[in-house]
């Protein structure tokens, strides 16, 4: 297999501060996370720690803010104005912010979460919010969101600085959204498919669909879901796959 197109480094995320308490064994392996700001989990004491466990490992941290809805763990579109959504959003990244602040941190990116993460992706009202979000911070704050997105796109036209986001543990549809978490193959389980669902994405700079489609794709960031019960497993294999094939994460 050809490797002339392969990337030499490569951005390697998970969203933390979510209830697990595994952020010490996952930030060996991250050079950015994203914490839980207390829309669909976390609190003042889960960030205190998490940014805390970052600093120490030299990972960058983003404000991982959510629909304010911890019951349905923010995986659920809200009924919710967009004015209310904005204003839980900014409350939601201030909290952080301020603890960072204490701790002597910047805010390196935003990447919202769930359903809202989802929508904004294809709908222009949350797209929207999450733009203007996006402007109540400094320019240096950068926005994860997925290639071909609706909201990465009108942040490209608004000047704020985009990373693409791919999924290592989840497969796509053809119009480059996440399976469904409903559907029995969202998820991508094993260590070894994962990695060369990455590593795919990676040097062909396209993604195998659900449907066997491949479709064209920009990856700056790849996420592992920090909740899920092998994280940790899924990090080791795909670090040590990664820097087999001379790809550093950084």
């Amino acid at each position: 297999m050809s490797e002339e197109n392969l990337i030499t480094f490569i951005d390697l995320n998970a969203d933390v501060g979510e209830g697990l308490d595994n952020e010490g064994q996952l930030m060996p392996f991250l050079s950015s996370c994203n914490i839980a700001c207390g829309g669909h989990a976390g609190n003042e004491m889960t960030m205190t720690s998490v940014v805390k466990f970052a600093k120490q490992h030299q990972v960058k941290i983003g404000a991982h803010p959510s629909f304010p809805d911890k019951v349905n763990f923010g995986r659920l579109p809200m009924d919710i104005s967009p004015e209310k959504l904005l204003a839980s959003l900014k409350a939601q990244v201030n909290d952080l912010v301020t603890i960072l602040k204490a701790e002597n941190e910047p805010l390196h990116h935003i990447k919202p979460h769930g359903a809202l993460y989802n929508l904004a992706n294809t709908e222009n009202t949350y797209a929207e919010v999450v733009i203007s979000l996006m402007k109540h911070y400094d320019k240096s704050v950068k926005l994860y969101a997925p290639f071909g997105s609706m909201v990465s796109k009108m942040a490209e036209k608004n000047g704020i600085t985009v990373v693409y986001e791919v999924f290592a543990d989840r497969n796509y549809n053809d119009d480059l959204t996440l399976v469904s978490r409903s559907h029995p193959n969202a998820l991508i389980e094993d260590a070894a498919e994962l990695s060369s669902h990455v590593l795919f994405m990676l040097q062909h700079h396209k993604v195998k669909t659900i449907n066997g489609a491949d479709k064209d794709i920009k990856a700056d960031t790849i996420c592992i879901h920090g909740d899920h019960s092998k994280a940790e497993q899924h990090l080791q294999i795909l670090t040590a796959e990664l820097n087999r094939k001379g790809i550093q994460i950084k």
